[in-house]
């Protein structure tokens, strides 16, 4: 065979053309790491077969398929397994290669199937590369005269770029020619195999001449042509080093060229006709999507619809038309559209992410997918900061108010749906301006009751995963780091395509994830619990809680001074002063200067000095590691808490305003940020003194509702544990009832040490413990541990039943549940990493515990509202604090709340 990547040009051979136009091939190797990398690895089959990058492969297959209508011919082109023709001219060729991902491996045969499935010619051949198939396809093609695109972003094939051959990047479908090649590497695309030959490869182990990098290498080949004439000359290299290696490294160089030449005249594997590219066929399709749960994709492909209805545009396929409303008259009209119809998505433009601060700037509407809108509403001119008028040099706005009144009666009719993603967000912005939006479905809270596990819940990776659309992101709008500009100065017409593709996709995805609900019976989790939810915490957020600064101020003081004395302490102890924030410093000194035992280095070459390696040393009585957990724990409560808080009170309310998070823990439970006031800590006196500065306002009391024991009660009621429901009936201290159980202490002669014990055995259990870390929270050996967790077994064998049931089930079926019905996904319980497997295995025993708690919790907060109300009082949710709700009662109403 020729060693020639670039052939020679011929006249197309009409006579023996096979129909064909334009070729687009496609590297599969280089699409499934891109798939790989791009999604977190939480998809899986529910026998636990990972199929993260299989979806995103898919995806990113169809969306090809989709956005390519020029195309008539087309085959993906695979790497065979074991070596190539190329370790036989050089035997360390890809040694270096690092070994296929574990769980990578077993998604290959998946993508395959993808590409049969999709009716699409899949090709390798045993002892050549993917590149060398596609460099003889395209030298058979050029015979032809038919249009080659290579979809690839591998330098490797960018020797084949040239008349009739461009390459595109499979990321964002930018396509590249002779130009971009020549930028990329200095020379002209028939140049690249010689500078990639003495440049080299450290991934593919290619050697290349020493000391020659890219661009030396593009220099020397633009002056001599090849790499057989450099050598011929290297007499007039200048550089004596750089001549030296050229004739030292010569033959090496001429054997790196051999390895980065693609094979341009192989057999070709299948003849050019059988490329031509064909429809797929539904029913082995739909039969590759159902057998591995690509049911996003189904929906999309309108596959689980009569087949006389798919040839209507599905919610992936509509074609975008975005509006600018810059006159009252063309909103009046949306709103029309919008009433006709009774749905619509909505979302706001606003210059930051705390609602309570952020000023509204536009809203967009979508009233079907691909048909949206912009409204702007406060752009500014950023040359001169001005709000933007119906002058001659600037665009028009609709005036806000006027806006705003023609949008009111839209967004607050009960009888027209309004769709957002993270509608709660929206809500608390529109309610600063009086309008209370309802009712409401989110495309977020879809996806979080359907798929709790499996992946994120951000409208860019929905679209991503749900839609094969890549959304236009805020950085490539309103730029980053410092030159970020907030959206009111961004140009309207920027600005509209960036709004209203985010209300546009947010109906598209709520068209293919409500209608799911009902098929994974998520409908009541959804109605009962999250929907109704959302408008509670909005409330709530708008609320706030009264803090006061002084006592947050003196708190500040107080823990300086405390830090300062621990300083003192800590540079007595140590011998010398130093910086104790520096885990690279306080290692030298306990393990170098100091000699103490069990100090370990990590990669940076620094000893570990975390908390668990701290406490450790403390608890063999060392007294430096222990001060020094002792000024961490102040140094956080000092910036966490006391100085952040201060900083955090709403000048406008005098409040501090958390946001509630309820599409991120796969359990249900809801999070706490900006600020999070979920982990004020509360065994010690300082965190109680910190939990003292929230305050109620003039009038009112702060009522605190707290569940008592609620894990263990629902996992005495789950596993149906006969002892331990007793002991809840009859209200016995449960960790004494526990103690007297696995210890044999009656329970008049119970010690608090002996109660701790079993309190740290009830709430390890339901967390799935292991001896070791018993042993660890105990302060004992790990036999002892071991039999601790026995005996507690043998009384209440039920437990080890359900832990062991949760496990198989979430085996079986990739997924537990909680008592109300919400689904979590455990993607990685059949994971072959013991590490991860143990993980999982721990979770589906707590998911259904923590989970059912707090769906608890949730029901009580879309209760208690309208509780209170028919009750005709006036106490206000403010906090919810895990298994704590937090209210402001009027002075004269505690009593009669406190009942209620």
């Amino acid at each position: 065979m020729a060693e020639t990547a670039q052939p020679a040009d011929s006249t197309p051979d009409s006579a023996s053309a096979p129909g064909l136009n334009h070729l687009y091939l496609v590297d599969g190797s280089g699409y499934i790491f891109r798939a790989y990398h791009k999604l977190p690895p939480t998809m899986s089959r529910p026998d636990g077969t990972p199929t993260f990058a299989a979806y995103g492969f898919t995806n990113m297959l169809l969306k090809l398929l989709r956005e390519t209508s020029e195309r008539d011919g087309i085959a993906v082109i695979f790497d065979a397994a074991g070596e190539s023709f190329r370790n036989e001219i050089y035997p360390d060729y890809k040694a270096n290669r690092p070994e296929m991902p574990e769980d990578l491996a077993p998604q290959i045969p998946i993508v395959k199937d993808a590409v049969r499935a999709l009716n699409i010619p899949g090709i390798e051949e045993q002892g050549y590369e993917a590149d060398d198939i596609i460099a003889s396809y395209v030298a058979e093609a050029r015979k032809h005269g038919i249009q080659v695109t290579i979809v690839s972003s591998d330098k490797d094939l960018m020797q084949l770029v040239g008349e009739g051959v461009e390459m595109m990047d499979p990321m964002d479908g930018r396509m590249l020619g002779v130009e971009a090649v020549q930028k990329k590497f200095g020379v002209a695309p028939d140049k690249v195999v010689d500078v990639q030959a003495l440049w080299g490869d450290s991934t593919d182990n290619v050697p290349g001449v020493p000391g020659i990098g890219q661009k030396i290498a593009a220099d020397l080949i633009e002056q001599y042509g090849s790499i057989e004439e450099l050598l011929a000359h290297t007499d007039e290299i200048k550089q004596k080093k750089r001549r030296e290696n050229l004739e030292q490294y010569a033959d090496q160089a001429r054997v790196s060229k051999k390895l980065v030449q693609l094979r341009g005249d192989m057999d070709l594997p299948r003849p050019l006709p059988d490329l031509r590219a064909r429809e797929p066929e539904s029913g082995p399709l739909l039969e590759f999507l159902q057998e591995n749960a690509f049911n996003s994709i189904i929906g999309r492909l309108g596959l689980d619809k009569d087949p006389s209805e798919k040839a209507e545009e599905t919610p992936a396929t509509a074609e975008a038309h975005y509006t600018l409303v810059q006159d009252l008259a063309t909103l009046q009209a949306w709103i029309a559209e919008a009433d006709a119809k009774g749905v619509c998505a909505v979302d706001t433009e606003t210059t930051s992410l705390d609602a309570l601060r952020a000023k509204l700037v536009g809203v967009s509407l979508a009233t079907a997918p691909g048909r949206a809108c912009y409204i702007p509403l406060a752009h500014v001119d950023p040359r001169g900061g001005g709000l933007l008028d119906s002058s001659s040099e600037n665009p028009k706005q609709v005036p806000v108010d006027d806006a705003l009144a023609a949008l009111r009666p839209l967004l607050e009719d009960p009888g027209v749906l309004k769709i957002g993603q993270n509608i709660k967000y929206d809500r608390v912005i529109l309610a600063r301006q009086g309008i209370r939006v309802d009712p409401i479905d989110d495309t977020m809270l879809l996806s979080y009751v359907l798929d709790a596990g499996r992946h994120g819940h951000g409208l860019d990776e929905l679209a991503r995963l749900h839609l094969g659309f890549e959304t236009r992101k805020y950085e490539e709008v309103a730029g980053s780091g410092k030159s970020q500009v907030t959206f009111d100065k961004v140009d309207l017409d920027t600005a509209r395509d960036y709004a209203a593709e985010d209300a546009d996709v947010t109906y598209r995805l709520h068209a293919l994830l409500k209608p799911r609900l009902l098929e994974a019976r998520m409908v009541t989790v959804y109605e009962t619990l999250e929907r109704p939810l959302s408008m509670v915490l909005a409330d709530m957020e708008r609320r706030g809680i009264k803090v006061d600064r002084e006592i947050l101020k003196g708190l500040s003081d107080e823990f300086a001074r405390r830090m300062a004395d621990l300083e003192t302490e800590i540079y007595k102890l140590a011998g010398r002063s130093f910086t104790i924030g520096s885990p690279k410093q306080l290692g030298e000194i306990l393990f170098d200067e100091m000699g103490l035992q069990g100090g370990k280095k990590g990669k940076s070459g620094s000893y570990s000095t975390d908390a668990e390696v701290l406490q450790g040393l403390a608890a063999q009585g060392h007294n430096l590691p222990a001060r020094v957990l002792d000024w961490r724990q102040v140094q956080k409560l000092k910036s966490t808490y006391t100085d952040a808080l201060q900083d955090d009170i709403n000048p406008e309310t005098g409040r501090v305003h958390t946001a509630y998070q309820q599409a991120v823990a796969s359990t249900g439970r809801l999070s706490s940020t900006d600020p999070n006031l979920q982990n004020i800590p509360i065994r010690t006196e300082e965190g109680r003194k910190i939990r003292r500065a929230f305050v109620a306002a003039d009038g009112y009391t702060l009522l605190s509702a707290d569940y008592s024991q609620i894990e263990l009660r629902l996992a005495a009621h789950m596993a149906d544990e006969p002892a331990l429901k007793k002991a809840f009936r009859e209200e016995q201290d449960i960790h004494a009832a526990t103690a007297s159980e696995v210890f044999g202490v009656d329970l008049d002669a119970m010690d608090p040490a002996t109660r701790r014990s079993a309190k740290a055995i009830n709430f390890g259990i339901i967390y799935g413990i292991s001896p070791y870390g018993l042993a660890q929270n105990l302060g004992i050996d790990q036999g002892a541990a071991k039999q601790y967790i026995q005996t507690y077994f043998e009384r209440y064998p039920n437990i080890k039943k359900y832990m062991d049931t949760m496990k198989a089930y979430a085996r079986e079926h990739g997924h537990v549940h909680t008592l109300f019905g919400r689904r979590i996904h455990i993607p990685e319980i059949a994971s072959k990493q013991p590490a991860r497997r143990s993980f999982s295995e721990r979770a589906a025993i707590n998911a259904p515990i923590q989970g059912s708690a707090a769906d608890v919790i949730k029901r009580a907060m879309t209760r208690v509202p309208r509780a209170l109300a028919e009750a005709g009082l006036n106490a206000r949710m403010l906090l919810q604090v895990h298994d704590e709700l937090i209210f402001e009662v009027p002075h004269a109403e505690v009593e009669a709340t406190s009942k209620l």
